[in-house]
């Protein structure tokens, strides 16, 4: 892509913001197009041993002076005998009757992974895999578009996703996979072996930043005899996806190129029984047909190309 190139317009559903890494806190950042519904907002970190309180407040604006309008403030709080959590809204420089959830599942020195969900009506709040609340809007949710963390909170990585498309409607979250294993970034090229092969309802997930002066991006999946029966590939290029069989031949995906220099992105793959299914920024774009047979030869996930990866999963 050349310095004259534009970007091709995109749906606001299919962009997603980077994640950001060891925020200083108090933190503050727009959220990219708002909060809609099916937008996740991903907070890993870790709670100080002194730790007495933190909030993370969703506000429409940014403003010190009036005070936003705030349409979720989560605030844990942990130096009362009882440890919880207090939910509420700002309206006009005031606030509202606060919402109080006891058992709260944050502990002092410990890390955690807190996942907000937004649907419809309200919102819902899980901690380390477990739903905790669930808040009903007092002010509409096209209103927020910032997000502000403050107080006694160590903040690894803040992650802006769509909901897994795959998963919507068959379990109350999707999986949410910390951004951070070890470092911000993995090496590429980058491979996972997979001892057990693929099965129906496994999920692979890719998420990562298009380098400056990328040129492909390819996702590959070998059996046993190291073979490739599955080939996912980005050519930056000419701006095409395609699903690339063993011996060479590509069948196109229709679906709006995501992959631009500094654009973060998410693949996810379900493996179903008669193939794999695809979504990109979690919106589900096509599908290509294997068999179980051929799931359960696959042995080694490879991802390579000009990009920095921030998660893989498996």
């Amino acid at each position: 892509m050349s310095p004259g190139d534009k970007l091709d317009p995109l749906p606001d559903s299919f962009i997603l913001q980077p994640p950001v890494f060891q925020p200083v806190i108090p933190y503050v950042t727009t959220i990219f197009g708002g909060l809609h519904t099916g937008k996740m907002v991903m907070l890993q970190g870790v709670v100080p041993q002194d730790a007495r309180r933190f909030q993370v407040d969703f506000q429409c604006g940014c403003s010190l002076q009036p005070l936003p309008d705030i349409a979720l403030h989560f605030n844990p709080r942990f130096h009362t005998m009882k440890p919880h959590v207090i939910c509420n809204s700002l309206r006009g420089g005031r606030w509202q009757a606060e919402a109080r959830w006891p058992g709260l599942a944050l502990q002092r020195e410990a890390s955690f992974l807190i996942l907000f969900l937004f649907g419809n009506e309200a919102v819902k709040v899980s901690v380390n895999g477990q739903h905790f609340l669930h808040y009903t809007y007092r002010l509409p949710l096209s209103r927020v578009d910032t997000l502000g963390i403050s107080g006694d909170i160590l903040v690894n990585a803040v992650g802006f996703l769509n909901i897994n498309p795959f998963m919507e409607g068959s379990k109350e979250y999707p999986v949410g996979y910390p951004f951070l294993l070890k470092s911000p970034r993995l090496e590429v090229p980058c491979s996972r072996v997979l001892p057990r092969g693929l099965w129906p309802g496994q999920v692979i997930i890719v998420r990562g930043l298009v380098l400056q002066e990328a040129k492909d991006f390819t996702l590959s999946l070998r059996d046993q005899s190291a073979r490739l029966p599955v080939t996912l590939r980005a050519s930056f290029a000419d701006r095409t996806l395609a699903w690339v069989s063993p011996w060479g031949q590509k069948k196109p995906i229709s679906a709006p190129f995501l992959f631009y220099p500094q654009r973060f992105f998410e693949v996810l793959l379900l493996c179903h029984k008669e193939g794999l299914k695809l979504a990109l920024n979690g919106q589900g774009v096509g599908a290509t047909s294997l068999g179980p047979q051929t799931l359960e030869q696959l042995r080694e996930l490879r991802i390579s190309g000009g990009i920095q990866l921030y998660c893989v999963h498996p």
